[in-house]
């Protein structure tokens, strides 16, 4: 194939890209903030204040109850050897993550929040050790929202339906997105979600025809966490509402 030839497939790519995205309005959500930079790390505030910075839809956090009480922010149960749901604020105030930042809290990532109105927390409240330590946490995070004054800024997710339904008998108003996987759109439109959450296999290869099904029920669709090229543009064509990403820049560059 000459120079010309090859010149006008890749035109013709290009033209087809813009074509199939160009009517899509989907959002950017940086799964555990926008981390991936110099001096961040992984649900920190720095990785919030580089979401916002971006202009991201939403910055995804990861919460979970203290003994005590504190809303705490960290992916797994466990940070360096401490059970977070186990131990007190003070004990895991002396931790540090990987850039020397604090573990934060809600309070203080809701701080950083409140000196803006675009990006929205999407807050995952992660699985407690019991249903009744579900609604316990679910009813926690709320508070600490709604005494804050940032409840539109605010979207829930988890993978536990009992925090889930907690969040929808606190407030039926509450938007909340449902991750585990197993529930069809019309069963998450009867109980009450505002939308569907789920992983990229489930959307891709287990129930390719969810995401029109949820649209058509009125409900909003994001994937998680895609970061590869192809995936970015499989889950575009498919019209989701957001995509949560750990390469936002990436994601950007073919939204734009």
């Amino acid at each position: 194939m000459n120079t010309k030839k090859v010149f006008l497939s890749t035109l013709l790519l290009m033209l087809f890209a813009i074509s199939s995205y160009g009517s899509v309005n989907t959002q950017i959500i940086a799964h555990r903030g926008f981390w991936d930079k110099l001096g961040s790390a992984q649900n920190s505030v720095s990785s919030l204040r580089n979401a916002i910075d971006f202009g991201a839809y939403g910055s995804e956090l990861d919460v979970h109850l203290t003994r005590d009480g504190y809303v705490v922010l960290n992916h797994d149960d466990k940070y360096q050897g401490v059970n977070i749901q186990e131990a007190t604020y003070a004990e895991l105030s002396a931790l540090r993550l990987a850039n020397g930042e604090p573990l934060p809290t809600l309070q203080q990532y809701i701080e950083v929040a409140k000196t803006q109105n675009r990006t929205k927390l999407i807050v995952e409240i992660k699985s407690h050790h019991s249903p009744e330590a579900d609604v316990r946490v679910a009813n926690a995070v709320v508070n600490v929202i709604n005494d804050s004054g940032i409840a539109d800024l605010v979207d829930y997710i988890s993978f536990s339906a009992d925090i889930c339904k907690e969040l929808i008998k606190l407030n039926p108003q509450h938007r909340v997105g449902y991750l585990n996987g197993d529930k069809s759109p019309q069963e998450l439109k009867a109980e009450g979600y505002w939308g569907l959450d789920y992983n990229k296999g489930t959307l891709h290869d287990d129930h390719p025809t969810w995401i029109k099904e949820a649209k058509e029920l009125g409900l909003t669709t994001n994937v998680w966490t895609v970061n590869s090229l192809e995936e970015m543009q499989y889950f575009l064509q498919q019209g989701v509402d957001y995509i949560t990403t750990d390469h936002p820049e990436l994601l950007k560059g073919l939204l734009n």
